[in-house]
Formats: structure tokens, sequence, C-alpha cells
């Protein structure tokens, strides 16, 4: 101890200095100035105590060390020609990224690498790695096909990556918020890890070292997902229902084909509901591009460069291409066979007619036969393919275009069809460019050439960004389906009619079937369509019970939401564990008001809260009284528009609903075809509207001259092979839709549509599956291209006294139509 506090080698001067009354009081001698402020200083940035002189404790405490900050190497800047930098950068976007540079781009990044890459740009491989990083970040954003130069996206790209550039190198990983340099597996720590990076460098565990989200620049964290390997641990992000939005006609996003750049370009433009006339322009033009663009993706329209002239007369015609016609070009061209691609409409002398983007032209179907035979429907509004020959007038009735003086107008003479078709449909991952989309294997996708995989059409994610993420964590919750747990099925009921007191106890009957379920085994969804009246109540002159002004129909509206309340409330377990849909249709307000429950403009608003306040309080009631409050989610209901989109696991599965009794518009409509056989006499007559089972199967199937033998069904039933009625009226109802690609083909005075609201009425991409409420239409499950349409018709079934009938649909399978007593 005498060692430790003997100060032999202090100042005589300096102890001195100090009082003798402090010094009379200390029992130990004073230590010397400097340990006590030398203790001090060590105490403020080490925290180990220091220790006397004879452990060697160093009079200056070694500091932890710090790796130097990098020195910015100086670049002399270059003039760098587009042209020596189109080489790299098409093998880097092109051929690597599946994008296209234009010209503008192209010097922009020239410009960037030519001043911050130097003369080392290509010995060093420094341009190489900033378009990889360039093409990465445009690919985060969704930025699209066509790289702009003009874009603010690749303007922001360059911005970010400036700022992380020296001497030439990438130097440091952006944190993926901006879409910078995002990497899975980088090691490449921030500002704010300096001591955990000390930490490494001195042989010491670090505290922490956290894996960046790579993830986050492809929205990933918007939806809730982690990482690849990260397993969801929470019981919420377990249930399928999580993963389940419903998304309005009217939230959806609104894209328009631009021809010139071969992609979709979303609309920016706020929508309105009395648009400007050259809307309506605008939404034909678009639709014609859509599906002009489908046809020359198909393989019967594409032209080989390699003419191989080793082929036969014969086996050549089968491997020859179709090329499609305009319109305009048919002038002087008497006698010639042609294919025509157009929209078919009524002139105003009442005539039939063909019309695309360059013309119109009168159309004889007279002698026309449908390919293949009977297979689809063919109105006026639907963009049809028509083989045949092209036939002037005399010279007396006049050249060229009549009725107008450019092109667009209608062209004298007429066309002779003899084929007509639908313009073939197109795949799901035909279109995305994505491939493994139909089964549920475990394989990644692969890039099939082309596509729109990079664009939000639901404003869900992507295909090509979430889209595989999504369905591993799909195949995670299904192998615990396999179980027993059946979470990912929607129950679909059709068409409800309140005003109909067997409709509510039809709907009883079918919720307990499922109310009985285990806990996790109850559906996630169920889906009831309107109209919820047998007739427009809100209409100037009443309905059902009323019989006066709409005000009274208005309160019977109310009342009739409120008797479903009623019903739902002896369901508390569906109501907190599944979502319900209700879509409406023509008979519900406010429309009705004014249409009197005849066609209105689509896409139309879901029911108002106004009728439906009681409904919305029943759920909340269930929620609270079950505790699901706050974070925890229960049951909701959901008021949404027709048509309006279902979205499962982001953009894996994307279910459509549509209420409209479309197959009777069909019949209506229908233009008149010849017969299968050439040597009837007369042409079949298709659009008489109320054709029934009894004279349908003489429509169907084509070729007994006699009345008689069109009459007895026997002949059909003897048959094993033949197809049912009900089978071959939904092949044709489904094959109609989906090779339109459109909601709606039909002229806007017999189905008017919104203008601006065009883009939800459209079936592409081909969704995964689509709820087709049709009345008028038999209920069945097909499956056509990979899309699985669905028609469970009414609740209540016709013909059948206390019966009920629904369709249970799990995602990824096909449907059953199920019924049951009450």
């Amino acid at each position: 101890m005498m060692i430790v506090s003997s100060p032999s080698k202090s100042p005589k001067k300096k102890q001195n200095q100090e009082n003798s009354p402090e010094k009379r009081k200390r029992p130990r001698p004073p230590p010397a100035p400097f340990f006590g402020a030398r203790k001090n200083i060590a105490a403020a940035e080490n925290p180990i105590p220091s220790s006397s002189p004879a452990f060697a404790t160093p009079a200056h405490p070694l500091r932890p060390f710090q790796p130097p900050a990098p020195a910015k190497a100086a670049i002399l800047p270059i003039i760098l020609p587009p042209p020596t930098l189109r080489p790299l950068a098409f093998r880097t976007f092109t051929k690597k990224h599946n994008l296209t540079l234009t010209s503008s781009a192209l010097q922009e990044l020239a410009s960037f690498i030519g001043r911050h890459c130097g003369s080392g740009w290509r010995e060093e491989g420094l341009a190489e790695k900033v378009l990889e990083e360039v093409a990465r970040g445009w690919k985060n954003r969704n930025g699209g096909v066509i790289v702009d130069g003009a874009s603010p996206e690749l303007k922001d790209i360059l911005k970010n990556l400036e700022g992380n550039m020296s001497g030439g190198r990438i130097i440091t990983g952006g944190n993926g918020q901006r879409g910078g340099l995002s990497r899975q597996n980088s090691l490449m720590l921030e500002a704010t890890d300096e001591a955990d990076h000390s930490k490494t460098r001195l042989g010491l565990r670090p505290t922490s070292l956290a894996r960046e989200d790579s993830q986050a620049s492809f929205g990933m964290s918007g939806i809730g997902l982690g990482g690849d390997d990260d397993e969801p641990d929470d019981e919420g992000i377990m249930d399928a229902r999580r993963w389940l939005k419903v998304v309005s006609a009217f939230d959806q996003p609104r894209f328009t084909y631009n021809v010139a750049k071969k992609h979709f370009e979303r609309i920016t433009t706020p929508p309105s509901l009395l648009p400007a006339p050259s809307h309506k322009t605008d939404s034909f033009r678009n639709r014609y591009h859509i599906i002009h663009q489908r046809l020359l993706r198909n393989e019967s329209f594409q032209t080989s460069a390699v003419t191989s002239f080793s082929r036969s007369s014969s086996n050549s015609n089968s491997f020859r291409s179709h090329k499609i016609t305009p319109i305009a070009n048919l002038l002087g061209r008497h006698g010639t066979t042609h294919l025509l691609l157009g929209m078919l409409i009524i002139l105003p002398t009442g005539s039939l007619a063909i019309s695309d983007l360059t013309g119109a032209i009168t159309l004889d179907l007279s002698h026309a036969a449908a390919i293949p035979h009977d297979s689809a429907w063919f109105t006026p509004g639907m963009i049809v393919l028509v083989d045949g020959i092209y036939e002037e007038e005399e010279e007396s009735v006049g050249k060229g275009l009549s009725g107008s003086s450019g092109v667009g107008g209608t062209i004298g003479g007429r066309f002779q069809g003899f084929f007509i078709g639908q313009p073939p449909c197109e795949k799901r991952r035909a279109t995305l460019g994505v491939t493994g989309l139909d089964g549920m294997a475990g394989d990644k996708e692969h890039t099939i050439g082309g596509g729109f995989g990079w664009i939000d059409f639901l404003g869900v994610g992507s295909e090509r960004a979430i889209g595989g993420k999504m369905r591993r964590l799909e195949q995670r919750l299904l192998r615990q389906q396999q179980t027993g747990q059946q979470r990912s099925r929607m129950v679909i009921l059709g068409e409800l009619n309140l005003d109909q007191p067997r409709s509510l106890q039809a709907l009883k009957k079918v919720l307990s079937l499922y109310a009985t379920d285990g806990e996790g085994e109850t559906p996630m969804s169920f889906i009831i369509t309107g109209n919820f009246t047998s007739c427009g109540v809100m209409a100037s002159h009443g309905g059902g019970a009323t019989t006066g002004t709409g005000g009274a129909g208005s309160i019977e509206y109310k009342e009739y939401f409120d008797a479903l309340a009623s019903t739902l409330a002896d369901f508390p377990s569906l109501l907190t564990t599944a979502t319900f849909v209700f879509v409406p249709g023509d008979n519900d307000g406010w429309v009705s008001a004014f249409g009197g429950g005849a066609a209105v403009p689509l896409p139309r608003k879901g029911v108002p809260s106004l009728f439906t306040s009681r409904v919305r309080r029943t759920f909340a009631a269930a929620n609270q009284e079950a505790g699901l409050t706050g974070e925890k989610k229960g049951g909701e209901a959901v008021w949404t528009s027709n048509p309006s989109r279902l979205s499962l696991f982001g953009p894996s599965h994307e279910v459509v609903i549509f209420r409209d009794d479309i197959s009777a518009r069909l019949r209506r409509a229908n233009v008149r075809l010849k017969g299968k056989e050439a040597e009837e006499d007369g042409d079949v007559e298709m659009s008489e509207g109320p054709r029934t089972q009894d004279n349908g199967d003489a429509m169907e199937i084509d070729g007994e001259p006699e009345q008689q033998q069109q009459q007895q069904p026997p002949p059909l039933a003897a048959d094993p092979n033949a197809v049912p009625y009900d089978v071959l009226a939904a092949r044709k109802l489904v094959k109609t839709i989906l090779d339109q690609g459109y909601l709606a083909p039909f002229r806007q005075s017999i189905r008017p549509v919104h203008w601006d609201y065009s883009s939800p009425m459209y079936l592409y991409p081909l969704p995964t599956a689509v709820v087709l409420v049709d009345t008028t239409a038999p209920p069945f499950c097909v499956t056509y291209e990979g899309c699985h349409v669905m028609n469970p018709s009414s609740i209540l079934v016709s013909g059948k006294k206390g019966v009920a009938r629904w369709i249970e649909y799990e995602a990824g399978r096909a449907g059953k139509v199920r019924e049951c007593t009450f």
C-alpha cells in the first residue's frame, strides 16, 4: 500500500501550492495532480477503471480501432459517345434484364459513366457494374419495359447512384427505401454500423448484424412479407384471409396500350363520369389495340423469317400464317380474299357492317359459318375475325369512301364473309411472360420472353416482382390445409332476392352448414350478389309492396337489409372469421331510382351505406363480443362495386366478380349465321331471346332438317357421347366472354359503359377465376385456357321447392355446385 500511494516522483513545487488545512484532514498522502486529471479523462473515454503505475497501466489508454474513411479517388471525366456504350448496354439491359433503352436513356447513361467512371469504364469493368445497378433499380421501381431518359425514375436512380460512388466504383449499399443499391446477400454496412464494423476488425462478435431487406424496393414492406427464409410466426399472417383484398372497380389502376412502345401506360388524368366525346373513341381504340397485339403474338399470325421451299403445296397451306388486312386497304382489290379484324356495328341504314381504325364496310354474313361451329355468340359490339372476299359495287353507285371525305368513313362495296370467329384467347402465363403459373409446383419461374409481368394491373404488386414469393407463402399455408383445414374456400351464393322470404330461409340453411365447422376450417369469404330485390323498388313508380312514390320504395329497401342483418346475426362464428362481399345488381340503389331495373352504365358503385348500416353494426357487435378489436382483425362486410376483383396472395390469384344477365342479352342481339350443312335451305335463326331447353338442343346440334326430329330429345339422350345442353350453353358463353377479353361486348345503347372507367371491364391478363352470376344461364363450372369460370345462378333453384344452390370454390382448384334442402 505504501508503494501505491508514495508520490516519489511528484514535483515539489506543486505540493507546496496546496493549502495546509486540506493536507491535515487527508489520511493519506495526496496523489499527483496529473494522475487525478488523467483518471477523470479516462473515465469519460474508457469505462475500465485505471490501476497504478506498478501494474503498468499506461498513462494514455489505447483507443478502439477506427478504420480510416476511404478517400475518394480522383477521376478524370471523359466524353463517352453513346454508340460506344451501346453494345455493353444492349447486353446488360436487353439480353439480361429484358429492357429496351431509348436514345435519350442511352445518352444519359453515357454522360453519367463518362463523368464518374472516366477512362477505366471498359478496362476495369466500371461501366458494367453501373449499368447493372441502373437496370436493377429500374425494375425495382416497376418502370416498364421501355427505359426513357426523360423519366424521373431514371434521374432519381442516377442521383442515388452518384452519392454511392468513389473512384468510379460503388462503395456502399443503399437502404432499399429509394430503390438504390439493395442486395439480398450484401454485407456492406452503413455509417450507423461503424461500431459493429470496428468490433469485427478487432476479432469481437458484433452486437447486431441485421441483413438488409432486399425486397423493400419491390414493395414487399407494404404487403408485410419478410425474406425468403423467414417463416411467418404470427397467427394473423398464417390465416389465408389475411392476404385477401377486395379491389373496387373505381380503385383499380387505369391503363392504356401504347402501340409505339408496345407497352401499357398508366393513365394519370383523373377520370370523369361526363368526359369529352373523344374519350369514347379512345376507349374503342384501346380495346382494339389490346386484341390486335394479342393476335400478333399468336403462332397463327406470326410469319417465319426463313421460308422453306421443301414442303409440298398441300402441306404448305397448313403451315401458312394469317395476315390481317386493314379495311382501308380493300379499295381497288375487287375479288380478293382477306382476313379482317374489326367490330361489328349497325349502320344508320340498318345493315350490318364491320369497322376498324381505318374505316368501315358493309358485311354480308348470309353464307358465313362460325369457326368452330356454334361455339360462340356474335353480336354487334364484338371485335371478331371475318374471312371472305371483297366485292366492289357498280360504277354508278360510287367509288371509294362514301359518306365521308377521308379515311375512317364507309368504304363502297361489301365484304362477303364466309367464316367468322372469335379472336383466340391468350393464357395468363403467356401474357405475364412467366411460366409455372398453372400448378403449385415449387419450381422457380422462368421468363419466356415478352409479356407484361412487371405491370401492376390491380395495385397489389406485379407478378414478376412478388408473384414467386407470394406463391411460396401460399405453399406453406397449403401444407397445413392438407391435415384437414380448408381455410382458402370461397362460398359463392349467387343472386339473393331479399324481398322473397324463401331466399332468407335458403341463406340461413347454407350458413348453418358452415357454422358447424371447427376453428380454422370455416370459409374465408362469402360472396353474395344482387339483385337484392326482384324489381327496382326505388323507381319513381315504386315496386313490390310499394304503391306510390320512390320514398316509400327506399324505406322498403332499407327494411330488406335489416332483415338480412337479423339473419346474419344468428351466425357470430362466421361473422368474426370471414369476409362477406356484396356485389349489387341493376335493381339496387341508387341507380335503379332512374333506371327502373334496366341496363345501367357499368361499372356501378356498391349499395349505399345508408341502407346497409344495420348489417355493418351486426358485424361490429359480433367482433366486439369475440374480443376482435384493434389489431386483431375480425370479420367484415365489404359492399363493393359491380364488377369487382378479389386478390388472394397478391397477383397469385385474381377472381373477377360480375353480376349481369349476359346470356339473355346475347340471345337477343345475336346475328344470323348459316347452318352446319351447306345443303340446308335458309339460315338458322339464333337471335331469338326466349329459347328454352326444349328447342335449345336444335340450336346447339344442327343439321336435322325435320321439325319433328328437332323436338324429340330421345336421340340426344340415347347417345352416351352427347354433351348435355347445359354444358354446351356454358362453353358457348365462357368462350365468347374470354375471347373478347371484355365483360360487356355490346353496343353502348344495349349495355352502356363509362368511358373513363372501362379498364375494370377488361379480362386481360386473363384472371385465374371469374364469378359470372347470370340467372338466365344454367349453373356451371367451366375451365377455359386456364381460367375457371363459375355461375351459381340464383340461390333458389327454379322448378324445385325448398332447394338452395351455391358454389364452393377453393383457390387454385375447380369449383363445385352444391345443393341442399331447407
